[in-house]
């Protein structure tokens, strides 16, 4: 496809259990989300991307899974899924599932059988290791190597009744896949083939760029304070991960229409994604990267650096020009895993928070790349006052807690300041639907606590106010299934040392684009080449009064149009 239809497409991203409880247990579900179809709908998008549905302990909140063929029963059957699936295509809408095939629950059938010994036909189906040589088995440091889970701790988990170990780089319920096995990756595909001929329109898929390992399995370089080593280089992006993805393609997709694929991977680079978005090798449509979201962290995670903006620029930069020619990226500010960017990067205060939230999209949306709006990013939701750690409920924020105070010796406040800020409760919190008690998320007790800002703050005030963050949100989705140049145009940064101005422009044929963003809570003026005529073109959009001689107002976006007769 020369230009297929997800480039011009904005994804919405659901977390089932914050977005809507329709039975009162406190826990979001498919009929939830059924009941507020209209409110995604009336945004303009055309995608969903809805997380993990499927059955699971949850003790990733659904990223560990026990049946890839099946709904929790938390969320509903499938019966309501059906129904889900057909009011989303009913609405021209189509629905992305999360996939989540590098780790499984430790709770799924294949686990359970390739735990029950060393002898069973599945054992290969995971990667189990002996403890390391000349040391007992279940001791300290007898793990088959120093890796470090994500989650905090080690990354292998011992089984005392085989005397072995199995990997998990993330919870230990979560043990990692082994796709070196061809009959995992046979078991996987029959999976995902099942779910697209019951309509489902394609998969993003959780750190799928962790499924080929270094079958050798060495020590990682340790990392500074911690008994453990960093085992990324043997397993991000690994040796046969371009190879699984083509196969996957081969086995999968070939053949089936208007599907969407994305490959989550957080440790791709610029050069790596071009491979896998390449059409000609036929692996994902696009990645969904991390390196903008890491633009405001240092080398110790306990520390809160501010954003400085020419970092921001950049990484922007260097993926617009790296994918400018082949291949295809994500663009995001939010999803579940990621704090609220209005409290990240914007201005959260009363007097600030819409506008800066506005100009935050304007200045995402206007990427080359396919937009993504996480569930409350359209109502400016902000992050949570936490309280303490009992607050928290992410087995992230909980492990890193344990780490850094228990075996680290940091302060339990220092240690809660960070989380406060970087945790990602904060994305999970309930959607805020209106005013009512709970956010009218449920008439229950939610699961974790509702924002207390949410009778300011919800989708029923911001849906009937024109001028609110969700009716500009809807704009620029406008703008993007309008004008090609927000889809194809060439990107060209302009003040690429300015602090404060983050502004660019697009060029499509006779149509150029210039982008303004104000990331600061000062007046600034746009010092750029050709000013006085970007004064005469059409204005496309702001957030503020009209600017003069290129002046913006704190926190302000523009967006001009210019083109040549």
């Amino acid at each position: 496809m020369q230009n297929p239809w997800w480039h011009s497409a904005v994804v919405y991203q659901i977390y089932p259990r914050s977005f809507a409880d329709a039975d009162g247990d406190g826990m979001g579900d498919l009929r939830g989300i059924i009941e507020h179809l209209d409110h995604i709908a009336g945004l303009g998008v055309d995608v969903i991307w809805l997380s993990p549905v499927y059955p699971s302990p949850q003790d990733d909140n659904g990223y560990d899974i026990s049946d890839y063929q099946d709904i929790e029963p938390v969320f509903g059957t499938l019966a309501d899924f059906d129904e889900l699936l057909a009011g989303v295509h009913a609405r021209g809408m189509k629905l992305v599932m999360d996939l989540v095939v590098n780790h499984s629950s430790d709770e799924h059938p294949w686990f359970v059988e390739s735990r029950s010994g060393k002898a069973s036909p599945k054992r290969d189906w995971y990667w189990w290791r002996p403890a390391r040589e000349g040391m007992e088995p279940g001791s300290p440091g007898a793990e088959p190597t120093n890796w470090g889970s994500a989650f905090g701790g080690s990354a292998w988990e011992y089984d005392a009744a085989s005397g072995e170990y199995f990997l998990h780089l993330f919870s230990r319920k979560q043990p990692d896949l082994n796709w070196e096995n061809p009959a995992v990756r046979e078991a996987i595909y029959a999976m995902m083939n099942w779910w697209l001929d019951r309509g489902v329109d394609g998969f993003r898929m959780d750190v799928i760029d962790h499924i080929s390992k270094d079958t050798t399995l060495p020590d990682g370089a340790l990392r500074p304070g911690t008994p453990y080593g960093d085992g990324g280089p043997h397993y991000l992006n690994g040796p046969r991960n371009h190879e699984f993805l083509h196969e996957m393609h081969q086995r999968v997709f070939a053949g089936r229409d208007e599907l969407l694929t994305v490959g989550e991977m957080p440790g791709v680079t610029v050069d790596e994604a071009v491979k896998y978005t390449d059409p000609a090798r036929e692996e994902v449509d696009m990645v969904f990267q991390f390196d903008h979201v890491w633009a405001d962290r240092g080398a110790d995670p306990w520390v809160l650096y501010p954003l400085r903006l020419t970092n921001l620029k950049a990484i922007f930069g260097r993926w617009q020009a790296g994918l400018a020619e082949v291949g295809w990226n994500s663009l995001y500010w939010n999803n579940h895993d990621q704090p609220r960017v209005v409290s990240r990067f914007g201005d959260d205060s009363p007097r600030y928070r819409e506008r800066s939230a506005k100009m935050l999209g304007a200045v995402l949306h206007l990427h080359r790349g396919t937009p993504y709006v996480y569930q409350g990013e359209e109502l400016g939701m902000t992050n949570t006052p936490f309280a303490s750690i009992a607050d928290f409920r992410d087995i992230e924020a909980l492990g890193h807690y344990a780490q850094a105070v228990e075996h680290e010796g940091r302060s339990p406040e220092d240690v809660l300041t960070v989380l406060r800020a970087r945790s990602r409760d904060n994305a999970r919190t309930p959607m805020q639907w209106n005013a009512s008690p709970q956010a009218g998320f449920t008439s229950g007790t939610p699961w974790l606590a509702v924002n207390p800002n949410y009778p300011q703050i919800n989708a029923e005030s911001a849906v009937k106010d024109e001028e609110s963050v969700y009716h500009f949100y809807r704009r620029l989705i406008e703008l993007r299934h309008e004008e090609p140049a927000v889809v194809y145009g060439d990107f060209t940064m302009l003040l690429p040392h300015d602090e404060r101005l983050y502004a660019f422009t697009r060029a499509h044929g006779d149509t150029t684009l210039l982008v303004i963003g104000n990331f600061s809570a000062e007046t600034v003026r746009a010092e750029i080449d050709d000013a006085a005529a970007w004064e005469t073109a059409e204005l496309l959009l702001t957030n503020a009064t009209p600017p003069q001689d290129l002046v913006l107002q704190p926190w302000q976006a523009v967006i001009y149009r210019a083109v040549r007769r």
